[in-house]
């Protein structure tokens, strides 16, 4: 199963609209993908006392990364870098195991015009450090509201067929890894 995780708990952000869009894909690919999606976090989770023991209701959170054959982050730039919900929920799940030996992907979604390009290269570090195996594919998005249809689709084909490609790769990679 691969977890598409949306880093940000925005609402009705472009990166949870792109989240939809690599769920289409992988499901026409015909594999087992799912949805984490960090604006559903249970508030208690951000109690200071959550570092020494976390809430019961963050479980399934750390269970679907435990459980995923593969991790597809899709993450906005916020200042310059990952939105620090993101961060903090990287920093909730359990040493080293939710990361040790996982496969993850990455796509970046900013306004700007950069794609994203600083916080995919800063969870790239992360995710080193943490011994996850990393898909070198990234996929960029600069200026995301010039690439989305009112609706919230991305409308460029390219871009359409780059984040096809990522998907494929991303779970071929996958496979060779498990």
């Amino acid at each position: 199963m691969i977890t598409l995780i949306a880093g940000t708990n925005r609402p009705q952000s472009n990166t949870r609209k792109v989240v939809a869009q690599l769920e289409e894909i992988y499901t026409a690919l015909k594999l087992p993908v799912q949805i984490l999606d960090l604006a559903k976090l249970p508030p208690e989770i951000f109690a200071a006392t959550s570092y020494a023991e976390k809430p019961a209701s963050f479980q399934p959170f750390a269970d679907t990364v435990l459980q995923s054959s593969g991790l597809h982050l899709v993450t906005p730039e916020y200042n310059g870098s990952v939105p620090g919900v993101l961060k903090y929920f990287i920093d909730m799940l359990k040493f080293p195991e939710s990361f040790e030996q996982k496969p993850v992907c990455f796509t970046g979604v900013a306004a700007g015009m950069w794609g994203a390009l600083r916080p995919v290269e800063q969870l790239q570090a992360i995710f080193g450090y943490r011994n996850a195996h990393i898909y070198p594919v990234r996929v960029f998005m600069p200026q995301i509201n010039n690439l989305m249809d009112a609706s919230g689709k991305i409308k460029d084909a390219e871009l359409l067929e780059r984040l096809q490609a990522q998907a494929d790769g991303f779970a071929k990679f996958v496979k060779k890894i498990s």
